[in-house]
């Protein structure tokens, strides 16, 4: 297919907010993007250009405009996730990023408990390959399992039951979904956390829009087979030189503008960083079967609703007298720097930086495996190191003070000169 003239985009579009998107922007698992308006977006007037499949011309605004009117409320299929973020190795074989602890925030308190804690399966999502099996049926009834090689994890949304059940140690955390609007309807998980409440590729590509602005480019690059069915590719590029990010490419079913493949690359090059796509995916109503759940027979079972009462009054006892986040906000808080894909997030430190190698005994043993994991970097706001990853790197000053982004390393310093 010829690659067409491309067009102006215009003030004139009124970013998608017909009766229809307003419908779809409702649901929590519809594929409807919401928030995107093309008058915000710096996007480079392209269409889709030759390849396979031969698709009809469409611009990069109207293919948003697609995406955001989609109104897919049923699917089922099979999501292959391979994240590859480069987080540095700890000793013991973990890696930055992972957590332990037996106490989780939703409740599951013992050793099993957490090995079905949804918190806990986000973080194995971090690194690695994961094959998802995921089904939904509008906005009360959705199911995402992850399936290993001698186990499967399963989250199960139906109405107002939710439950989280891991096989492997026979264990699964139940709480209710808090009702909300006039009707009660439209449950919500209150304790998924949202990596694995979206891990869709059509999730990805709402949070990828919705950061879109004048400080990126947006343009159709092509089209591809996904899964078996005809897709445009999405390309958003940041125009602003400091972010590692390279690019995110989306394919967009051509027929209904669900986002079927999501596709992060960093700027240094090779392997993707997060890719999430379908391998099948089917837009036919899941059978009911695939949203009930019953505990088997001798599963444990993790009640997460009075276990997190019991963890909140324990926590309100140990801590009380304290100010707590009040007292994070008098040191200085969270402040966010910069704007799009170079905001830079800092934390004001209270003086008392990271231990240095020459430091004695564990100080001193703690401070050479930073010095080992982390480069040592001056500026005028004085000296401090940087922790890197393919995407996100932080700069930790010798006074506490931390400035984290996906950013270059040059981008930091920067900042932390400009804030000295």
């Amino acid at each position: 297919m010829p690659r067409n003239e491309p067009t102006e985009v215009t003030d004139g579009w009124d970013g998608g907010r017909s009766p229809r998107r307003r419908k779809a922007v409702r649901y929590a698992v519809p594929v409807a993007v919401a928030g995107v308006a093309a008058a915000t977006i710096g996007l480079v007037p392209a269409f889709a250009g030759s390849g396979s499949p031969d698709l009809p011309k469409i611009s990069a605004q109207d293919l948003i405009a697609k995406i955001a009117k989609s109104d897919v409320q049923q699917l089922s299929g099979t999501v292959r996730v391979t994240t590859d973020l480069g987080l540095p190795s700890l000793p013991g074989g973990g890696s930055v990023g992972g957590f332990g602890g037996e106490r989780q925030s939703d409740g599951a308190t013992d050793k099993d408990g957490a090995a079905a804690s949804p918190q806990n399966k986000l973080m194995e999502l971090a690194s690695g390959a994961h094959t998802l099996r995921v089904a939904a049926d509008g906005p009360d009834k959705q199911r995402v399992s992850i399936v290993d090689k001698a186990a499967e994890y399963s989250i199960i949304h139906n109405g107002d039951q939710v439950w989280a059940y891991d096989s492997g140690s026979n264990t699964a955390v139940h709480s209710k979904a808090e009702a909300h609007g006039r009707t009660g309807r439209h449950h919500q998980p209150k304790d998924l956390p949202k990596g694995l409440k979206n891990a869709t590729p059509q999730d990805l590509a709402k949070e990828a829009l919705k950061a879109a602005g004048d400080t990126t480019s947006v343009t159709v690059d092509g089209t591809a087979r996904v899964a078996g069915r005809d897709a445009y590719q999405l390309l958003i590029k940041p125009k602003q030189s400091a972010s590692t990010v390279g690019s995110i490419r989306i394919a967009v079913d051509a027929a209904n503008g669900v986002p079927l493949k999501f596709t992060l690359t960093p700027k240094s090059g090779g392997a993707a960083a997060v890719d999430v796509g379908y391998t099948n995916v089917d837009f036919a109503k899941p059978a009911a079967s695939s949203f009930a759940f019953t505990p088997p027979k001798g599963a444990k079972v993790v009640e997460a609703d009075k276990e997190r009462a019991k963890a909140e009054r324990q926590h309100a006892k140990d801590f009380k007298g304290r100010k707590g986040l009040e007292d994070f906000k008098d040191r200085g808080g969270l402040n966010v720097i910069g704007k799009g894909w170079t905001s830079i997030a800092t934390i004001k430190g209270s003086g008392s930086g990271l231990p240095a190698g020459k430091d004695k005994g564990a100080a001193g043993d703690a401070g050479k495996f930073l010095d080992s994991i982390g480069d040592k970097v001056t500026g005028s706001f004085g000296s401090g190191r940087v922790f890197s990853t393919r995407l996100v790197n932080a700069l930790i000053t010798d006074n506490g003070t931390v400035y984290v982004g996906a950013v270059d390393k040059q981008a930091l310093i920067d900042a932390a000169n400009a804030a000295k």
